[in-house]
């Protein structure tokens, strides 16, 4: 939240509200979240701060953030004004902690959850908003070891972006589905494709699939009596898997497992930034958006937590099930118009399998998930060509 959280309550949601009137209209940020492991074990190790030190007066510096837990670390592209400087941003970003990591002897993992680290020998980083934290939520914010991708669009606007938020609502289930990359956990085969989500989004209060809302105001009413009765603070705000930030004018979608290969998060970074373009465009335009109910978004939401991009998605205007790889192309084919006026039509891909049905197929050859990690220790370190 940055300076935002030394406003008051009123000062922080009308600060909101000005920053969305006056935003420049769809610049983007791609933050993604790192495991610290032991090299030689690969367990979870709890090195943030000594890092953190040692980026000290480099270009990583501004750009790298704690987040929660020790043995955790996030990487910032910083606000770029194009798709294309974020897809640069990326892989420099990932370079450069590849290089700080490799100097300090830690490795890193890009998978959405540890698959054997225990969540009680993580310790949480010792920052005011993260003392709050563990003050509110106890061992439901002590249970969080997980990891992930977040973008944000920024939207101009205020009505607008909630307009916006409301129509990633319907396509959060196919965005967890391509992304999903957390198939073991607390030494399980979990069966789950995205066990990070089932943790995160179920243990949380004020998490997963958010309301719709009528417009800023509908929201500003719901924010401030949270605010009122004491249920969030500056330090406890939102967890939704998509939301209107209230420290940026942008709307961040958060819903996506961290990814362990470079170019499937650049090629998912530049899906969620189309959809968020597209979706803006049709605002505009006056064109309809759908806006289904919570209860049937959760229906596929599951559907992603438990099969990824292997199983069905339900198409609640035909009544029929759709191959989840389906409706992705679906979504990628719709958004193709703006994308190529934006030019990201180019980092628009559908793989051939998402990172939890890579490691499936891997632990049949392998036999241990712990093999099957190994094995992707290393990709959030490799540089593209």
């Amino acid at each position: 939240m940055g300076d935002a959280q030394k406003l008051t309550p009123d000062e922080q949601v009308a600060f909101a509200r000005d920053a969305f009137e006056n935003a420049d209209d769809l610049t983007v940020a791609v933050e993604e979240e790192f495991a610290l492991l032991d090299p030689a074990t690969l367990e979870l190790t709890n090195r943030f701060e000594e890092l953190q030190d040692a980026a000290g007066g480099s270009e990583l510096e501004e750009h790298l953030v704690g987040e929660l837990i020790a043995s955790e670390i996030e990487v910032k592209t910083g606000r770029c004004d194009t798709f294309a400087e974020a897809f640069e941003r990326m892989a420099e970003r990932r370079a450069q902690l590849g290089e700080l990591v490799d100097a300090q002897g830690v490795a890193l993992a890009a998978t959405g959850t540890h698959p054997w680290s225990r969540w009680q020998d993580q310790r949480i980083i010792d920052t005011p908003h993260y003392r709050r934290n563990e003050e509110i939520l106890k061992y439901v914010v002590w249970r969080n070891n997980s990891f992930g991708i977040h973008v944000h669009v920024a939207v101009r606007g205020a009505d607008r972006a909630i307009a916006v938020c409301n129509a990633y609502r319907n396509v959060l289930p196919e965005l967890l589905a391509l992304s999903a990359s957390s198939p073991f956990v607390e030494d399980a085969v979990t069966g789950l494709h995205s066990a990070r989500t089932q943790i995160f989004t179920r243990m949380f209060p004020r998490c997963g699939v958010p309301d719709a809302y009528e417009g800023w105001a509908d929201f500003e009413r719901y924010v401030r009596f949270l605010y009122s009765t004491g249920s969030i603070d500056e330090h406890t705000q939102l967890w939704w898997s998509v939301r209107p930030h209230l420290a940026f004018p942008t709307v961040e979608v958060r819903i996506c497992d961290a990814q362990p290969d470079l170019g499937d998060a650049q090629s998912l970074a530049a899906l969620i930034f189309s959809l968020g373009a597209r979706f803006a465009r049709a605002i505009d335009e006056g064109e309809p958006l759908p806006s289904l109910p919570g209860r049937l978004i959760e229906e596929n939401f599951w559907r992603a937590i438990r099969t990824g991009m292997s199983g069905g998605m339900i198409g609640f205007a035909s009544g029929d099930v759709v191959p989840a790889r389906r409706r992705i192309e679906q979504l990628i084919e719709w958004v193709e118009p703006v994308a190529r006026d934006l030019d990201t039509a180019r980092f628009l891909a559908v793989p051939d399998a998402n990172a939890a049905e890579r490691q499936y197929a891997r632990l049949g050859e392998v036999g241990s998930p712990r093999e099957v990690f190994a094995e992707l220790v290393r990709r959030p370190r490799e540089r593209v060509a």
